[in-house]
């Protein structure tokens, strides 16, 4: 009887090519003394069945095959041997689309609490850290199940009945990556696979792709690892981290790194172009010092500006979500912010022309003779900019981040909807700055109509015409 042993489990998903397909080597055991064709069936959930037709060979107890799927699913794939027809072997659930790996730190790995979470999709599963496929479900991100030291030191494995128990028990874990991925399947109808791979409290240090001799040892082994275990190839990957790095000694150091990880992960994925989607870190309810809030801010605009310089990348801002304790967003929150990823994913890959990446700032600009208004421009907005309540988030500052208390008035302006004025009790102060979202607990709330969030900048120099 064939055995399958690499190449194709239940619920697995394919990374799709450029055709809309997908090749899928499989092998395995069989009888030692067969020297037979080896057949493949596919069904699909409908029970709509192919002919049997010829797929590989079987030899001295080894077989292999080559199935070629269209993009979809779910797959039943049945293998026989030609001459013991009775005598088969399937793979179930197969999907195929496209595969995204989540990686970084805590927000990424999900922290929200277990309540009211995004519900689980037929054509999304996960590759769990257990090294099993299944429908997505939260949490996605289990790190006591890894195999890898990097996510698990000490190397223990939950037993069935203890992971069943944690399953009841545990409160939190809620991300976005479900959110994410449920989007893009309603909007394409093209599956998707997750690839987890994130952990809490990780640097860019220790996320170096210059650690990969380690394999499982390190975090960046253990994804590239991980992904060659899918297939090797992935659509793009989603990266939400910084807030281990957003301090004085780390943040001078982030653009650097920064580059040199999306350098290496498209050399090491094999894709030049891979898409990079990015998360700019947002507040922090915390005590810290006038060098450490600003070394916050340096890092959140040094994001803003990577996605701007680096082809295929692009970031989406979350200052203005709700967090669940001092530095994690709560899971309605994670909910928009994996919803704000797939609009970005559907523009940059599916050639979504209806929909823009999100408030972008241009510039801000002394408006009026008087020099007592500050338009500020954006561009890439969906609608027109809006806010619940009033406007909340700019400051104007001197070069020394003292800020100047003149701002009176901060509104849409009806004439030109995706730019903000600023209305000021005098005229604005030469060499002065502006802010959105100043220090590590702002309040910001400005959103465009497809609550894409305007992300924090500063300081940027206000021109004068």
């Amino acid at each position: 009887m064939l055995r399958i042993e690499h190449g194709a489990t239940d619920y697995q998903v394919f990374q799709r090519d450029e055709r809309d397909e997908a090749v899928i080597a499989v092998s395995g055991q069989c009888p030692v003394n067969s020297t037979d064709v080896v057949q493949v069936q596919i069904a699909t959930e409908d029970n709509q069945l192919q002919h049997w037709r010829e797929a590989g060979k079987a030899a001295a107890g080894r077989w292999q095959a080559s199935i070629l799927l269209q993009t979809g699913g779910p797959y039943t794939v049945r293998l026989r041997l030609q001459h013991q027809p009775e005598e088969v072997v399937e793979v179930k659930q197969v999907l195929v689309g496209d595969l995204w790996v989540l990686a970084g730190q805590s927000n990424m790995e999900g922290v929200g609490d277990l309540i009211d979470v995004e519900q689980p999709h037929p054509l999304v599963h996960n590759y769990t850290m257990a090294e099993s496929w299944e429908v997505a479900q939260e949490p996605l991100h289990w790190l006591c199940c890894s195999v890898d030291p990097a996510h698990n030191p000490d190397g223990a494995i939950l037993t069935e009945e203890q992971h069943a128990e944690w399953h009841r028990t545990r409160s939190k874990g809620a991300g976005l990556g479900l959110s994410f991925a449920k989007a893009m399947v309603e909007a394409t109808g093209v599956p998707i696979g997750l690839v987890p791979c994130a952990h809490g409290g990780t640097s860019m240090s220790q996320w170096s792709p210059d650690l990969a001799y380690l394999g499982g040892g390190s975090l960046y082994g253990s994804m590239l690892r991980r992904v060659k275990a899918v297939g090797g190839r992935v659509k793009g990957v989603l990266w939400y981290q910084g807030e281990s790095d957003a301090n004085p000694t780390d943040a001078p150091l982030f653009a650097e790194r920064f580059i040199r990880l999306v350098e290496r992960v498209r050399a090491d994925f094999y894709s030049p172009a891979l898409p990079f989607y990015t998360v700019q870190i947002g507040r922090f309810v915390v005590a810290m010092t006038h060098e450490g809030e600003l070394a916050w801010n340096q890092l959140q605009d040094t994001q803003r500006r990577l996605a701007e310089q680096i082809p295929h990348t692009a970031v989406v801002a979350s200052v203005d979500l709700e967090l669940d304790d001092l530095i994690h967003i709560g899971t309605q929150g994670l909910k928009r912010l994996g919803k704000r990823l797939a609009k970005v994913a559907l523009r940059e890959l599916f050639g979504r022309s209806d929909i823009q990446r999100g408030p972008r700032l241009i510039g801000a600009f002394v408006d009026n003779l008087e020099g007592t208004r500050i338009r500020v421009r954006f561009a890439d907005v969906n609608g027109r900019l809006t806010a619940a309540g009033r406007i909340s988030g700019f400051s104007i500052r001197t070069a020394h981040h003292h800020p100047y208390r003149i701002i009176y008035k901060m509104e849409v302006d009806k004439a030109s909807p995706t730019d903000v004025l600023l209305h000021l009790t005098e005229p604005c102060p030469k060499n002065a700055f502006l802010w959105y979202g100043f220090g590590i607990d702002p309040y910001c709330n400005l959103v465009d109509e497809a609550d894409m969030a305007a992300p924090m900048f500063g300081p940027v120099p206000i021109q004068r015409a």
